[in-house]
């Protein structure tokens, strides 16, 4: 579970350690000669130090306070796939008002030559920038003149107006690090919530008094210098099925909890939800927009003119938001403008989509609610105080009778009461207009289902020709209707479908229910393949050529945060073949029945040749959604059985 410490920035620690700064280019053989077996033998590069400071400082030119963010950062590289740790990328927070700004920019890398260190400078001109989206700048660059063995250097100073969010230090990374210090000043009148999260443990941390840090009005005022040392930090290493990184790598946040006005007084900034209630629905952009059933006034009559009853009339609006507005790809929690404006002009944001389906909604006098979220990539919400920047989501609650539906009009393919599973992290807060807001479990409402249904016979020439089923529900049935659609027609992805599956021939095809969601997605193929080589009296027939399992995804000694898979799934895999004369099992695949612990799993396989059919029946079952970090190691060895069963094949012999 997450180690999450809460202290007030004024907390006092007499402790003997101190950070500090180091020269830049002041390279030691030392440097050069570090053995990584120390921190981790499969490195492929290593922090050897890092320092980073934040302080709050007043611009001269404009006299507005700005928090001054320097890091500086040297890395030893061992091989060409340490190459990668060379190029670095800055994220900086823009709007239309105020953005982030970097400078005293320096890059080197060091190369050991003749008995001294060579440095290369990196050209200015190799920085660039690039816009990722309405808020995120980012600043890029490459290290020149990468060897094995080389060293490299960068410092940057980053000048941001955003007091609010003071600079989060993140201790762990993608590769080791030796020792990584963070050094914070914060002026008396500025007080933080701190909270440090991860696995790792601080090495030292000290505070101390900074006389006269800042001036202001004329007023001297005194800071907290805040130091974090930790040292020997193992890399975080990232695998399939889970949130955000950020959940879970060792790192420390700070979030303004209040200010000490110089005239006298203070302003709370950590406010409780009865508060933010109030701001949300207060909101031009938020609760404003929820209330606008006007726009939607003279439509519902006929959107909903042949609903029967309640659920009917959500899903027709629904399904006419989803084919009204456009998604433009950006998240956030407010309508970027207005929803009349997106639904006039068919585009729009999340928020602009979904307060416009909770507006619809309550125009046909349906119970809607708003639900703000964190998306998976964003990371969970901290919920010991409410923080609304840290949502960046917005999705629609209708309820109908004693059910709750979940609804995000952002997604075409995407079924009646199913979130996209970027939205199915943690818990959401439900926004009434006349209500307290509430918690509420983000989960899916339905499993992952596929079913394999090959029906087949073998020809006297060696060659299985049949009918393979495949059948989709939920997640499965999006992804797949989402394949299908990036191409300009069904056939041609069956075209390429065919290109790709390299022993498997399509013969005719037919799709049934692409664009109905809300109806299990049914692709028939009628196909030919050659089994493995061998005579006709005797030959070998491996049945795992539909969704084979070669490759564990679970390949850490340990992983201490959740595998997190979004919603539990079902595959089903049932092959039937026809042989054209008698023949005798020779060998088979071993029958399995394994099982996870707490019923989160199971698979089963059951092989056999009776009256001249070979069949196999495949069950693979994830019952839960998450699986704790402690129930790894289960996994793991679950994947490690399967994937050795399925390298067995079927011997089949003429009978005499």
């Amino acid at each position: 579970m997450k180690k999450i410490l809460i202290a007030s920035i004024l907390f006092f620690l007499t402790l003997a350690s101190y950070a500090q700064n180091f020269n830049f280019g002041a390279i030691t053989y030392d440097d050069y000669e570090f053995d990584k077996k120390k921190l981790d033998s499969n490195a492929n590069a290593v922090v050897l130090k890092e320092f980073g400071t934040t302080s709050i400082q007043q611009d001269e030119s404009t006299g507005h306070l700005e928090v001054i963010f320097e890091h500086h950062v040297k890395i030893k590289i061992y091989n060409k796939e340490g190459f990668k740790e060379a190029n670095i990328v800055i994220p900086m927070y823009k709007d239309d008002s105020r953005e982030e700004t970097i400078s005293e920019l320096k890059a080197s890398t060091f190369n050991l030559e003749s008995g001294g260190f060579v440095e290369t400078i990196m050209d200015k001109k190799a920085v660039f920038t690039e816009n990722r989206s309405r808020y995120t700048r980012l600043t890029k660059f490459t290290l020149p003149n990468l060897k094995e063995g080389s060293i490299i250097e960068y410092s940057y100073r980053l000048r941001s107006p955003n007091l609010f969010n003071y600079k989060t230090w993140e201790f762990q990374g993608d590769i080791p690090k030796v020792v990584s210090e963070y050094l914070a000043y914060i002026p008396g009148i500025y007080n933080y919530n701190v909270s440090l999260r991860g696995f790792q443990k601080l090495t030292d941390q000290k505070s101390e008094i900074n006389k006269e840090c800042l001036r202001l009005s004329g007023a001297a005022i005194d800071c907290s210098k805040m130091t974090y040392i930790m040292k020997n930090i193992p890399a975080f290493i990232e695998e399939d099925n889970m949130t955000a990184p950020s959940n879970f790598k060792s790192a420390i946040y700070f979030e303004l909890a209040e200010v000490q006005n110089l005239t006298g007084g203070k302003t709370s900034y950590t406010k409780t939800w009865k508060d933010v209630d109030y701001e949300l629905v207060s909101d031009k952009n938020i609760g404003a927009q929820m209330k606008r059933k006007d726009v939607f006034k003279d439509l519902i009559s006929v959107i909903t003119k042949d609903a029967a009853d309640d659920l009917s009339k959500a899903q027709t609006i629904y399904n006419y938001i989803k084919k009204q507005i456009k998604w433009d790809n950006y998240y956030g929690i407010q309508s970027s403008d207005n929803i009349k404006k997106s639904l006039e002009s068919r585009s729009g944001s999340a928020a602009d989509i979904n307060l416009s389906l909770i507006a619809a909604l309550s125009a046909a006098n349906l119970d809607a609610e708003a639900v703000i979220l964190s998306t998976r990539e964003n990371g969970t919400i901290n919920k010991l105080y409410p923080v609304v920047s840290e949502f960046n989501y917005l999705v629609a609650k209708v309820n109908i009778g004693d059910k709750s539906y979940l609804l995000d009009a952002t997604e075409p393919l995407l079924p009646f009461g199913l979130l996209p599973l970027r939205c199915i992290n943690d818990q959401g807060r439900v926004i009434n207009l006349k209500k307290p807001s509430y918690w509420i479990d983000l989960k899916a409402n339905q499993k992952t289902i596929t079913n394999y249904i090959l029906n087949g016979k073998l020809t006297a020439d060696g060659k299985i020709i049949g009918t393979l089923t495949t059948l989709t529900q939920g997640y499965a049935a999006y992804n797949k209707r989402k394949e299908i659609l990036r191409y300009s027609s069904p056939e041609e992805y069956v075209e390429k479908l065919d290109e790709r599956l390299t022993r498997i021939k399509i013969l005719e095809h037919k799709i049934i229910d692409l664009d109905s969601v809300e109806n299990v997605l049914t692709e028939k193929y009628e196909v030919e393949f050659s089994i493995n080589d061998g005579s006709k009296d005797q030959f070998y027939f491996s049945p795992f050529f539909i969704s084979a399992i070669t490759k564990n995804p679970f390949n850490l000694n340990e992983r201490t945060y959740p595998v997190d898979l979004g919603a539990a799934s079902d595959e089903r895999i049932i092959i039937n073949v026809a042989l054209p004369s008698k023949y005798e099992l020779v060998e088979k695949p071993k029958d399995l029945a394994i099982g996870l612990p707490n019923a989160g799993g199971k698979y089963l396989l059951q092989t056999k040749l009776d009256d001249s059919t070979i069949s196999m029946s495949q069950i693979l079952q994830f019952n839960n959604a998450v699986y704790q970090p402690e129930e790894y190691l289960y996994l793991k060895e679950f994947y490690s059985k399967i994937i050795q069963n399925q390298k067995s094949e079927f011997l089949l012999k003429k009978a005499n």
